[in-house]
């Protein structure tokens, strides 16, 4: 297999804990400086309020707060019932006062949206200061953290002081919905331990060669037909929006996949003449390969989705796959087999797939590149030293590069596994510093083969906030997994209170069992 099958393609469309505090009142991930003190400050759900701060640029009305000043009350006073940010009418409520910097509100989180926060809890108030609502979130996230409750149920707080950001602008978790289907409550539960963890883009892939559960507008019949069944199993454009808007309010950004010319089978039953025919022989075998590149109708069909899909999803990249392309249903088509002949491409089939994606690229978007300026390739497959080749080499070229290899986590082993996601090192490879830059996150995979609702939340948790710690904090500050483990103990027991069904690292019990079953 040739090195660029290691890639796939996405297109643009210190912490200082002071001595004698409990490891507990750490947060997950690490922020890049903590002080707390073992001065702490009682709470009551009854004289607690989140407001906005008087030079907010972001005021009442901004629905991602507003909506996460609810949801975080409820979070942090579970018994309290929900629905409410506070009692105003508390002669001295604990205020929880939140700055930022500027707006807006309505958009979307974005590439290079600005995720930094400060936050300092005293004697009374919480003061949270971000730039944009996005840190904000992540701010009320480390906040929701520090709360505690002693042996009698009483909340408190410790003094504490936090200035934080992330170490990498891209922290992802892919979903893969194609081999099992994911009901769209399972999707939306994911989001919220994905806002837990502070990850923010959400890889939809979405669909693959066993089932295409999304319900184009366009072309209705690639799911009516391509789908396992063509009403139970399907995502339609009121669930698509569901999840954009859920994710948008938790500051994830909502990065869809069609991955092509492979992976494309379920394509072909509601789109006659996509696929490429195979022949046995001179005839044909009644089976079919990848996408047909030889086509022009090919390429008008890609353009009709792939503008549908760029319209229904917000961001401004969509993964378009480009990995693990079958030559040999094109090496016995006796059309395709003449075309490579025409075009001088002998019989090096790597290059009909050369051919095909510049120009689907080109083609469906009217670009005059393929490996754009603003292409970010991702490293998914391969052992350590193969990916840091592979960093080396595509930095070297100049461009953006995610790594995945080392975090397959449906891959699972005996024992506490989560260790291995925790000491990948993304910038371990040679390379100048400016090679390294070029390295801009990671994603979390979850494949879907031996993965459906059933058993998604537990094999996902607490293994992806291990993941989640090294593309947030600062790598030589979290280089000991021995001293994490107490500390994502500590998450996971909160990640239950929650509702998320976190599998445990090692014996023992939390506080506060899972209560689901």
């Amino acid at each position: 297999m040739s090195s660029r099958c290691n890639l796939r393609f996405l297109i643009p469309g210190l912490a200082l804990l002071l001595g004698g505090v409990p490891s507990v009142l750490a947060v997950w991930p690490q922020p890049q400086q903590i002080r707390n003190s073992a001065e702490r400050y009682s709470l009551s759900a009854r004289a607690f309020l989140f407001k906005h701060a008087d030079v907010s640029a972001v005021r009442s009305g901004c629905d991602v707060l507003d909506q996460a000043f609810t949801r975080y009350f409820t979070l942090i006073f579970p018994e309290s019932g929900g629905g409410g940010t506070g009692d105003t009418g508390a002669a001295d409520p604990f205020t929880v006062e939140v700055n930022v910097a500027e707006g807006p509100c309505d958009g979307y989180p974005a590439e290079g949206s600005i995720e930094n926060y400060k936050l300092t809890v005293s004697p009374g108030q919480a003061v949270l200061t971000s730039v944009t609502v996005w840190g904000a979130l992540r701010g009320l996230e480390s906040l929701s953290q520090l709360v505690e409750q002693d042996d009698y149920g009483a909340y408190y707080i410790n003094k504490t002081e936090i200035e934080d950001f992330p170490r990498f602008q891209f922290r992802g978790l892919l979903l893969d919905t194609s081999r099992h289907y994911l009901p769209l409550q399972a999707i939306l539960k994911t989001l919220d331990a994905m806002a837990y963890s502070k990850l923010n883009v959400f890889h939809w892939h979405i669909v693959d060669d066993p089932s295409f559960p999304y319900q184009s507008r366009k072309y209705p019949d690639l799911s009516k037909k391509g789908a396992y069944h063509p009403f139970t199993h399907i995502y339609t454009q009121t669930d698509v929006r569901r999840v954009i808007e859920h994710a948008r309010l938790r500051g994830i950004r909502v990065l869809a996949e069609f991955d092509s010319p492979g992976h494309t089978q379920s394509w072909g039953n509601g789109q006659p003449s996509l696929l490429t025919p195979c022949y046995r022989g001179d005839v044909p075998s009644g089976t079919y390969g990848p996408v047909n590149p030889i086509l022009d109708s090919t390429y008008v069909f890609m353009a009709n989705l792939l503008k549908e899909v760029t319209s229904v999803f917000p961001d401004s990249y969509i993964h378009l796959g480009g990995d693990e392309v079958d030559f040999s249903c094109w090496k016995s088509n006796p059309d395709i087999k003449a075309f490579m002949k025409k075009m001088g491409f002998g019989s090096d089939f790597t290059k009909l797939e050369s051919f095909y994606i510049p120009r689907y690229v080109v083609e469906v978007w009217k670009w005059g590149c393929y490996l754009c300026e603003d292409t970010v390739l991702e490293i998914w497959k391969g052992l350590p030293e193969e990916y840091q080749k592979e960093l080396s080499r595509i930095t070297k070229a100049g461009h953006r590069v995610l790594l995945s290899a080392p975090w397959y986590i449906n891959h699972i082993s005996y024992g506490q596994d989560w260790r291995n996601s925790y000491t990948v090192q993304p910038q371990n490879f040679s390379g100048t510093e400016e090679q390294k830059k070029l390295v801009i996150g990671g994603e979390v995979c979850m494949w879907g083969e031996y993965v459906d609702a059933t058993n998604l939340s537990p094999r996902l948790w607490p293994r992806a906030c291990a993941a989640a710690e090294r593309l947030w904090s600062d790598e030589v500050q979290t280089s000991s997994v021995d001293q994490a483990f107490p500390r994502l103990t500590d998450f996971r027991c909160r990640l239950l209170r929650r509702g998320i069904q976190a599998e445990p690292l090692y014996v023992g019990h939390c506080k506060n069992e899972y209560q689901g079953i």
